[in-house]
């Protein structure tokens, strides 16, 4: 079992396939996806990886979690997700996912908050029939009916579908199909719509229910660090820059 992903729904597009047809696509974009701790067995009684993604000012972070970015020694996060993992998919703090951590036609769970509907009525919310247009029915075209029975129970079970808070409820969309990847924009383009509206953040994971592709890269695909910036110990530059010590001038 290795970790998953955070990843920011940007919204929905098609893609065309090379026999001409088109799949509907929700784009999904990694936005730095570090790893700030690791949970061990022995320190913390189980194993995991918390994952940090996006940028959150510095003047929004309580002190706490500001210590707690300074000991991994990365910026502020966004967002904070653990994921359970085996003991050998453990990573390094600091290491952060690329892209390419699914594989095409991979199928994997996404999982986060529903849009929110706000107050809704029990026919929009559960799917009542409603009652009759005429013969008799006033003002209570749209109303769910009865609750409860007579004297015995006297009262409304718990859990009766009636009108109230519609949708921002976690939901889990399973077995959706990675149809691409960027890796170097940082994009996984799944197959179908997922929970959310534009700007969630969602969690993106192997598939529970099937097993996972054997060529997916195990523990992780972590991205490698960017070192061109840095020169080696002797430039071309340096050494011509440098004055030229003769016999005689040494002292």
């Amino acid at each position: 079992m290795r970790t998953g992903v955070i990843a920011k729904k940007v919204g929905m597009t098609r893609l065309f396939q090379e026999d001409g047809r088109h799949v509907p696509v929700t784009v999904l974009a990694l936005e730095g996806n570090q790893v700030v701790a690791r949970k061990e067995v022995g320190r913390d009684g189980y194993v995991a990886v918390q994952l940090g993604a996006g940028v959150a000012k510095v003047k929004n972070v309580a002190k706490p979690q500001r210590g707690h970015f300074a000991k991994a020694e990365v910026e502020p996060k966004a967002r904070l997700v653990e994921f359970r993992v085996a003991e050998d998919a453990l990573l390094d703090v600091g290491a952060e996912i690329a892209a390419d951590h699914f594989i095409t036609g991979q199928l994997v769970d996404v999982a986060g908050h529903t849009q929110g509907k706000g107050f809704a009525g029990a026919m929009k919310r559960w799917g009542f029939g409603g009652m009759r247009a005429s013969h008799g029915v006033s003002i209570s075209h749209r109303a769910h009916g009865s609750t409860g029975n007579r004297q015995d129970p006297g009262r409304v079970f718990k859990n009766k579908k009636m009108a109230g808070h519609m949708g921002d409820r976690e939901r889990t969309q399973q077995n959706l199909e990675i149809v691409r990847t960027d890796v170097e924009r940082g994009l996984l383009f799944v197959k179908g719509s997922v929970p959310g509206a534009k700007g969630t953040w969602l969690t993106v994971s192997d598939a529970v229910k099937v097993a996972r592709p054997a060529d997916a890269p195990y523990p992780a695909s972590l991205k490698k660090a960017d070192n061109s910036n840095d020169a080696p110990a002797n430039t071309p530059a340096e050494e011509a820059a440098a004055p030229e010590v003769t016999e005689g001038q040494e002292g």
